[in-house]
């Protein structure tokens, strides 16, 4: 990475830092790109060239997200299935979450905000796609197979499906186990 390029991403780096900071601090809507900006020792419109908009300063880790859920089912350990690998992963997200003190703030924040809330989640599934041809790649389905897709998107939606319940893992292994063995065997 050339010195351009290391500025660029430390200039990112220090606005994503800057948002979350204040966010933690105020509330999201408290807090301003102007104040984010000036946190950050830039002008607002720097802040618009490194992100779209004032939720995409929180959410700034996607494409490591879609890497992380490809790798999952594409290096599962052999004779682990395709739901069980995303399971493990899901699972391990969830602990990790509930060990780190600012991740759970980060998590308690981006919930109890109605409009990071939704971004997130709309984040989170635009890795669908990717994830459900990952998933016809190594099960060699069609690319285009209608069930590949589904195991995908309910896969994902396990994340918010989970949150908020009183026992988020027994949320987690119940959505698992109907997506590997199906409604009978669930209930």
């Amino acid at each position: 990475m050339g010195r351009r390029e290391r500025k660029k991403a430390a200039t990112r780096q220090a606005l994503a830092d800057a948002a979350l900071r204040l966010f933690l601090d105020r509330g999201f809507d408290q807090v301003s790109v102007r104040d984010i900006a000036e946190a950050a020792d830039v002008s607002t419109t720097t802040v618009f060239k490194h992100f779209a908009s004032k939720e995409a300063l929180l959410f700034d880790l996607d494409s490591d997200r879609e890497a992380a859920l490809i790798a999952v089912v594409r290096d599962r350990p052999e004779g682990m299935s395709v739901p069980g690998a995303l399971r493990e992963h899901t699972l391990r997200m969830h602990s990790d979450s509930a060990a780190d003190p600012e991740m759970a703030r980060f998590v308690e924040l981006t919930e109890s905000t109605p409009a990071l809330r939704e971004y997130g989640r709309r984040m989170w599934m635009r890795h669908e796609a990717a994830l459900a041809a990952a998933i016809a790649e190594a099960t060699g389905a069609p690319e285009d197979d209608p069930g590949c897709a589904a195991l995908a998107h309910f896969a994902l939606e396990t994340v918010g499906f989970a949150r908020g319940r009183a026992d988020a893992r027994q949320a987690i292994e119940a959505a698992f186990a109907l997506l590997e063995h199906g409604w009978p065997a669930a209930g």
